[in-house]
């Protein structure tokens, strides 16, 4: 879909994502199943024909339950995997902030991580050598360069990735959910620091439960549910349709245990 935006940096044109619910079957279990037509399992549709477009410097926020696919397009948005059916199409350098500790080794130290990290996002040693005493000033961890990061908290983890991807100069960042890791002070120092890049014109894909933030902070939201892309649009509007379709879920699931429990 057309955003108000001039170039479309991302797009998702049919995609569908499905991923098999039981793994690790042995071939002798595999072979009676697959001759009844089985294969391995039966499949999980994470997403399903789902269609939309992110303009350049635009901030999206994606919302739904849990389950309803929204890491499952950050992910793709990554290039971390394929989708199973249609396309996805994203242009310029991404920086993800998807999982704690992605990138990082956990018998290396800080220093290394640092290095390590910011080579997978792209930067040339050179790059890195001139940013990483912001990088390492952004974190707070300066005593702790030298410790391995199998050491680290998950806030540390959370400090370093997150001061790597930013100082990566990234033309997309996507951010799920790891802010609501540490402290409330660094966690606002970190949303600063998005504001800040969307005003140099970073495009921003955000997930998150914290509905306030999404409001707050997103140009435009999508509403995913059960793999399905069901609405998209003015943030306020996306979040209160979101309470509406949970408390119809929640009031459908209260119905059925009713149900059980009178038979």
């Amino acid at each position: 879909m057309p955003t108000e935006f001039d170039n479309r940096v991302i797009e998702f044109l049919g995609v569908s994502k499905r991923f098999m619910l039981e793994e690790g079957r042995s071939l002798r279990e595999f072979i009676p199943a697959l001759l009844k037509g089985n294969g391995w399992s039966d499949p999980f549709h994470a997403l399903r024909d789902v269609n939309f477009s992110v303009g350049r410097g635009e901030t999206v926020g994606i919302v739904g339950r849990n389950g309803s696919g929204k890491s499952t397009c950050l992910k793709l948005i990554a290039g971390v995997m394929a989708p199973s059916a249609g396309e996805v199409h994203v242009h310029g350098r991404v920086s993800p902030l998807i999982e704690l500790g992605a990138g990082f080794h956990p018998d290396l130290t800080g220093r290394e991580n640092v290095y390590l990290n910011a080579s997978i996002l792209g930067m040339s040693n050179r790059a890195i050598r001139a940013r990483f005493d912001e990088i390492v000033e952004f974190a707070e961890l300066h005593e702790f360069m030298g410790t391995p990061v199998k050491r680290y908290s998950s806030g540390m983890y959370m400090r370093l990735g997150f001061s790597v991807a930013v100082h990566s100069d990234p033309d997309i960042l996507l951010v799920d959910e790891v802010l609501a890791v540490g402290d409330a002070v660094f966690a606002e120092k970190c949303m600063v620091k998005i504001r800040e890049m969307h005003r140099q014109g970073v495009t921003i894909v955000i997930v998150s439960h914290n509905l306030d933030m999404i409001r707050e902070f997103c140009q435009r939201a999508l509403l995913l549910s059960g793999g399905h892309l069901i609405e998209e649009g003015r943030p306020a509007e996306i979040v209160e349709r979101y309470w509406q379709l949970a408390r119809a879920e929640e009031a459908t699931a209260e119905a059925a245990v009713t149900n059980v429990l009178v038979q």
